[in-house]
């Protein structure tokens, strides 16, 4: 018998602290409810779960987004609303107008209540704002940004791809000689040549403004006189001003673009109606503008929908992603206090092993009696 190493006492006390090593674990888990409290509990599951985390943050997020951009919507349609209001009061002044039976001073009285229905809109293109951005006034959009402004060689042609949003819509591409107008077809990309007879030089500093997303046009311009170039670089500078993008995913871009035309007096083309002098073309004046503000609040309700199916689908992304990361970093409540109850009982009895092991050299001392 040997005294001066109680390898059994030994023995028992590792088991005894990887157990308390085990059990400490199992009480961490079961009090954070988390299976994965630092990287060295998984390492790869800490990683994917990270991942995820961001992606849901990220989500919730831009359902919030989505949320303001209803809500913002929602502000201007009002403002629209109040202007179809008007413009069919303006309307059925201008009926009354055209009857015969009137005066020039009941005309002109006519007309007084028609100036103040025009300023009121104007007012309402001015002053409907959300979080302090005018949305009526026309400055409410998209500005595409201009992609690869540096040229793989000085060649003598240039491609610049703009991406962007809405049908129908009409730009406009500056040069030296004038400008030369775009049409987009439903978002199919578009080809300019610009040749001998339209040249292409560009001022220093030429920026491509495209007030609409939805389309991708190439411009393709002989380079004529080495203005386009400075040595490998195309001289343009990125359109600014784009504040019509709303948010509405985890990842860069996961964008929608709001576009609100202009619903000045001036833009719905009744600035100067006038009943004295022609009440007629006056009822064919308001006819178009209640169609341009019909057109506008039917692409805002499009907005709308389209938002509110947006928002759906980020719930449920968020849910579905929720759940996955909870089953890589969550703990198993159930699985893990049999784990805890397995531990403790491993403990309680490594620690009475323990005090028998310490106790096995006493018979030792017997010997020595």
């Amino acid at each position: 018998m040997r005294i001066n190493n109680n390898i059994g006492a030994l023995n028992t006390y590792s088991k005894l602290s990887s157990t308390n090593v085990a059990k400490d674990k199992s009480l961490e888990k079961l009090s954070s409810g988390l299976r994965i409290n630092r990287a060295a509990d998984d390492a790869a599951g800490l990683a994917i779960s990270e991942k995820m985390r961001a992606q849901i943050k990220g989500l919730d997020q831009a359902n919030r987004n989505a949320q303001d951009g209803v809500s913002l919507i929602q502000t201007a349609e009002g403002g629209l609303s109040e202007t179809h209001s008007m413009l069919q009061r303006m309307r059925e002044l201008s009926v009354q107008a055209s009857n015969g039976t009137l005066t020039d001073e009941d005309k002109t009285n006519i007309q007084t209540e028609i100036s103040e229905l025009k300023t009121e809109i104007g007012k309402v293109s001015s002053n409907t704002k959300f979080n302090s951005k005018k949305l009526l006034d026309g400055n409410f959009g998209v500005s595409v940004k201009t992609t690869g402004s540096t040229m793989a060689s000085a060649g003598n042609n240039v491609k610049i791809t703009l991406d962007g949003a809405a049908e129908n819509e009409t730009f406009t591409f500056s040069v030296a000689t004038g400008s030369v107008t775009i049409k987009n077809s439903a978002g199919e990309e578009q080809k300019l040549m610009l040749g001998a007879t339209n040249t292409a030089t560009l001022d220093k500093g030429t920026s491509f403004n495209f007030d609409a997303m939805g389309v991708k046009v190439t411009l393709t311009a002989d380079q004529a006189g080495g203005a386009l170039f400075t040595g490998n670089t195309l001289i343009t500078t990125a359109a600014t001003g784009g504040n019509g993008f709303i948010q509405v995913g985890a990842n860069e871009d996961d964008t929608m673009a709001i576009q609100i035309n202009s619903m000045t007096t001036s833009a719905l083309g009744i600035e100067d109606i006038d009943v004295t002098s022609d009440a007629e073309g006056a009822i064919t004046l308001i006819d178009n503008a209640i169609s341009k503000v019909s057109t506008e609040r039917a692409k805002l309700g499009a907005y709308q929908n389209r938002l509110e199916h947006t928002m759906n689908n980020l719930t449920t992304s968020s849910e579905n992603i929720t759940s996955a990361e909870s089953r890589i970093r969550d703990v198993d409540m159930a699985k893990e206090m049999m784990n805890f109850t397995k531990t403790n009982i491993l403990s309680q009895a490594a620690t009475s092993m323990l005090a028998q092991a310490n106790q096995s050299g006493q018979g030792v001392l017997s010997l020595l009696r």
